[in-house]
């Protein structure tokens, strides 16, 4: 709603009665017509007598007071009073533009001087408002009206200006409103708003109930320290109760993650006596074979071998078998680039210890006739090579190859150097070529890995009289005999972190173990090392007693007859008693040969090593109990040998924690599980190599062919 006022040029002050008058009729049309404007004018010819206003037609001649201008005009900014005011009121030099100057503006008439409403108490820090209130979307400024009684009020819009501090002549806009003051910090209930006052308190309870709600709403940051005074109510509760009614909490450990074979084998071992009913080693391997068997089929060619691109001299590091690898490798990229190959060295392993050499370990001659037809061999370089390199193995290119690289990364990048330089060096040569390639690397891995590579002549000769003397011992059996790759030496049990019943002595021997084969590796900083978790994934080592209770399980009885490929056991007195009692049949290198015969091999640990493979080679059943490079290969050539079928048990070790940290498991349901793991590795014998997988240990189809089928023999695609 706004006010139009009349322009003329009579006194503010009106006489009595027309002053009640006019202020009748412009509070009844302020009730009546809340959207229309009221004209108040001067001279009207209705208009009465004694000049008092009229409400028909309105005038035209009309003038809008600025917002000053309205501010000027009220009676408490009209005359200087003794009481202070709350703020500077605005000077005539900030008027809008178009505000008229005071000598043309009409006088304000008397029905604006309204009795001012009383003021609140404000905040005495609080800045004055010395702006304008804000205007309305039509321009216009509320204007409080005093009715009658002096009690009601009503808001009467009147036209607003651009509000400028720098004066008339100034272009800037004027600065926009103050924002509001949150309404949850000064919010005020009054009586009009509410309908009735809030009652005080009155007793003292209420008035202190009241005193903390008022605290905490004016300061809400004290719910931050809600947390705290909880838990310090909690702990002052808890220290005044007594803890001997309150049932403890025990942490039990996930099932698998304890040694507990030993309280096992003493409770079982009753049950385990008197079963000796099957003897699992007569029918052992009963697995149908799908597709019929296979046999060896590697062909040899009989071409004339090109002139060499050159010399490749290569490094073997690791064990026995490592070494192996690496020799098998070295043959299928020296003949898939047609280069000659140097008998490889040996590099000496601070773990192995072992300074034999290729001849020490492998019929070096054989190895050299057998691949004469495919790849050339040679136990040195020329001497007119090593010339160009001073006689200095060390000034030689070596190429440091990543693992599992492809044989195209051999013909594009070391091709080319051999062509240059016609001498090049590879080391270190453990696992730089991928399982993964064409059927002529393959066929090369083959021959030599199933065919060139045989032990030397001490070594076979040894390995034979122990599989003589085992079979001798086995008559029992028709000869037949079980072989076990048993890992719980020194190194292997401080390497796998696991847990068994050595007490803190087993810990000390253990750290210092792993101290000195792999200085600072498991005491890095950030490095975990959970027992438990490594028991229940099945990577810990079996413990003799464990695998004793594991074959005993399978069936096989106490007489059957066992050989242990194993090293120096890991506190072999103690941990061998509970095996020796459940098989007391079994043998090792050291009771089947004589000091005087193990005496060349006694400090080589790679020839000892040989002598184990020959053994478990020829047994009935390989048993093995932990990964690694010599079941790998033994696996493979034991299907090489024993058409396609590995006759190995392979143990689920992650099934086996469950079954022996059981404390309520009974023998029956024990070698009931058992039982059903001894039938899967029989399923599991004859396996096809996959993609990925190694020549190694699935040599069919790549070095086997089926037996059912021609007679022809396999020969490789050429490249």
């Amino acid at each position: 709603m706004s006010v139009t006022l009349a322009e003329n040029n009579r006194s503010p002050t009106r006489p009595g009665p027309c002053q009640d008058q006019d202020l009748l009729r412009a509070w009844t049309l302020f009730r009546t017509r809340p959207a229309d404007d009221i004209d108040l004018k001067e001279g009207d010819q209705n208009a009465t007598s004694n000049g008092c206003i009229s409400h028909k037609k309105p005038s035209r001649n009309k003038v809008r007071l600025s917002d000053s201008e309205v501010r000027e005009r009220r009676p408490e900014n009209r005359q200087p009073s003794s009481r202070p005011k709350p703020g500077p009121s605005p000077t005539p030099s900030a008027r809008s533009p178009h505000t008229p100057t005071p000598s043309t503006a009409p006088p304000i008439p008397a029905l604006l001087a309204f009795p001012a409403p009383k003021k609140r108490i404000r905040n005495p820090h609080r800045r004055p408002r010395d702006r304008p209130p804000p205007a309305g979307r039509d321009g216009r400024i509320p204007l409080r009206f005093a009715g009658p009684s002096g009690d009601d009020h009503d808001d009467v819009m009147v036209p607003h200006h651009a509000y400028n501090r720098l004066g008339s002549g100034g272009t800037t806009p004027s600065p926009p409103a103050s924002p509001r003051r949150s309404p949850r910090i000064h919010r005020r209930t009054s009586k009009s708003a509410s309908g009735r006052a809030l009652q005080a308190p009155r007793t003292l309870l209420q008035r202190l109930a009241w005193m903390v709600l008022s605290l905490l709403l004016r300061r809400q940051a004290i719910f931050l320290f809600a947390p705290l005074l909880y838990v310090a109510g909690m702990l002052f509760y808890m220290g005044t109760v007594s803890l001997e009614g309150v049932p403890r909490i025990i942490s039990r450990p996930a099932p698998g993650s304890i040694y507990r074979s030993p309280q096992l084998y003493q409770r079982l071992r009753p049950d385990m006596d008197s079963d000796n009913s099957s003897d699992a080693l007569a029918a052992v391997w009963r697995h149908p074979y799908k597709g019929g068997t296979w046999r060896p089929c590697i062909n040899v060619t009989m071409n004339e071998l090109p002139d060499s691109n050159g010399y490749i001299y290569v490094e073997a590091n690791g064990g026995l078998n490592q070494q192996r690898t690496s020799i098998c490798n070295a043959v299928a990229v020296a003949g898939y680039l047609n280069a000659t190959l140097v008998i490889p060295n040996f590099h000496y392993h601070s773990i192995w210890r072992d300074p034999s050499k290729f001849k020490d370990i492998y019929d070096e001659e054989h190895f050299i006739n057998t691949l004469k037809n495919d790849v050339r061999v040679v136990d040195k370089v020329p001497d007119f090579i090593m010339e160009r390199f001073g006689h200095n193995m060390s000034n030689v290119h070596n190429f440091k190859i990543k693992a599992w690289s492809s044989i195209q990364y051999y013909k594009d990048a070391v091709l080319p150097k051999l062509i240059e330089e016609k001498f090049i060096r590879i080391s270190p040569f453990a696992n730089r070529l991928s399982f993964d390639a064409p059927s002529a690397v393959q066929h090369l891995r083959c021959l030599a890995n199933f065919e060139a590579l045989h032990f030397s002549n001490p070594i076979a000769t040894l390995a034979e009289k122990l599989i003589s003397r085992m079979k001798e011992r086995s008559t029992d059996n028709n000869g037949r005999y079980i072989a076990v790759h048993l890992r719980f030496e020194e190194d292997m049990v401080a390497f796998s972190c696991c847990i068994f019943d050595g007490g803190e002595e087993e810990k000390q021997d253990m750290n210092a173990a792993r101290e000195r084969g792999w200085r600072g590796k498991f005491t890095k900083r950030g490095r975990v090392i959970r027992p438990g978790v490594i028991r229940m994934n099945g990577k810990c080592p079996l413990t003799p007693l464990e695998v004793g209770l594991m074959l005993r399980g399978m069936g096989f009885s106490n007489n059957t007859s066992i050989y242990l490929a194993s090293g120096k056991i890991y506190k072999a007195e103690k941990t061998m008693a509970p095996l020796l009692e459940m098989f007391p049949l079994l043998q090792t290198k050291e009771t089947l040969a004589s000091p005087e015969e193990l005496a060349p091999f006694k400090n080589y640990s790679s020839r000892m090593a040989a002598i184990d493979y020959s053994v478990c080679l020829h047994s009935e059943v390989f048993v093995t109990t932990q990964g690694g490079n010599f079941p790998h290969f033994l696996v493979g050539h034991r299907r090489y040998l024993y058409g396609g079928h590995s006759k190995t048990i392979k143990p689920d070790k992650r099934k086996l924690a469950l079954l022996f940290d059981n404390p309520k498991v009974s023998w029956k349901a024990l070698k009931r599980q058992l039982l059903n793991m001894r039938a899967h590795s029989d399923a599991k014998g004859i396996e096809i190599k996959r993609s990925n997988d190694s020549i190694y240990t699935y040599p069919c189809p790549d070095c086997m062919c089926r037996s059912n089928k021609s007679e022809v023999l396999k020969s490789p695609p050429a490249s």
